[in-house]
């Protein structure tokens, strides 16, 4: 039997949304950078180590086989698995903190991991636009990475985020989605413009647009979306003479012929879908749909549903690719316009 000191080098972190057999591969991986387990080191059987770490039996054998595959460990039929190789070395270490985790956000995520490569560890949390979650996650883990890589999007106390984020010591920074005033560190970005990317999405859809007279976004009053897309929604209108109206409870917004909506939240559409079906309105003609940030169910509700969104595969593979290069770059993300039938 594998000697037990095996359990206190494997941390498994209840908070972290990294798959557990993830936390324990990193978990050998970082014993055997710092030392602390040899060549030849016998390792604890896949029952034992489900039965010892309380995960199930599937997560040690899922993490065995990536160790596997990276040729650390080996095993020998009758006598168990053990260490074999120890000049395997992971030269990355991220802190990844996502506000919440959501269709667009997993494709940020997948496409980071699959750009990043078996050489980073990445231990993963979400806060849920909670800033009190945030500051502790924060905190908590001070000075262990090379790498720290922050979505900063908060319902409230957004306001003191860049105070926890300046407490960080050690490590790349990098802010990805949104930057904010007052981080005092040197640090990188992967971020959206928000103004001027609706700006420009609802400047190629004039064409579309011109057939209505009333432009309204549903903008609801407690939300972690920043204001700046108020702002550039209201600088269109101004500028090429819309009626337009901020709506902060589409269930309460009564609509008519001639208007045209901008939805942030998948809830909110699936409201006004509701409210439009009670009507004789015809999307894309006498009412308009536009929703914000692209899914691929999106494509198919009513014939195609036009969307304004980040290219979120594309933020994750600038922001891998600032890491592998070790780069503190300030770049935004491409945005684009779909057309589609409900405009």
């Amino acid at each position: 039997m594998a000697s037990e000191n095996i359990y206190r080098l494997i941390k498994i972190d209840e908070q972290s949304i990294t798959p557990k057999y993830l936390q324990l591969t990193n978990s050998v991986l970082d014993a055997i950078e710092q030392k602390k387990i040899d060549k030849d080191y016998p390792l604890p059987s896949i029952n034992e180590l489900s039965y010892e770490l309380e995960i199930s039996r599937d997560t040690a054998e899922k993490a065995y086989r990536h160790l596997k595959q990276l040729g650390v460990i080996g095993s020998v039929p009758g006598k168990g698995y053990f260490i074999a190789k120890t000049d395997f070395k992971q030269t990355v270490k991220v802190f990844l903190l996502f506000n919440k985790l959501s269709a667009h956000k997993k494709l940020i995520y997948d496409s980071f991991v699959s750009t990043l490569g078996e050489q980073a560890a990445i231990d993963f949390y979400i806060y849920n636009n909670d800033f009190g979650l945030f500051k502790k996650l924060v905190q908590n883990r001070k000075g262990d990475y090379t790498h720290y890589i922050i979505i900063p999007h908060f319902l409230e106390g957004g306001e003191h985020a860049a105070d926890v984020i300046n407490e960080i010591s050690g490590g790349n920074l990098i802010l990805l989605d949104k930057i904010i005033p007052g981080v005092k560190r040197e640090y990188a970005a992967v971020y959206e413009n928000f103004e001027k990317d609706i700006y420009e999405a609802l400047k190629k859809a004039l064409p579309q647009l011109g057939k209505y007279q009333t432009l309204k976004i549903t903008f609801p009053t407690y939300t972690y979306f920043p204001d700046e897309i108020v702002k550039g929604f209201q600088s269109f209108c101004q500028e090429y003479a819309f009626n337009y109206k901020v709506v902060h409870s589409i269930a309460e917004e009564p609509i008519h012929e001639g208007e045209a909506y901008i939805n942030l939240m998948e809830d909110d559409l699936v409201v006004l879908l509701g409210k439009i079906q009670e009507t004789k309105l015809k999307v894309g003609a006498s009412i308009g749909i536009i929703s914000y940030n692209e899914t691929p169910w999106k494509r198919f509700i009513l014939d195609g549903i036009t969307t304004i969104s980040t290219d979120f595969k594309k933020m994750g593979e600038m922001t891998a690719k600032m890491v592998l290069n070790d780069e503190t770059k300030k770049m935004e993300v491409p945005f684009t316009l779909t057309l589609r039938n409900s405009l």
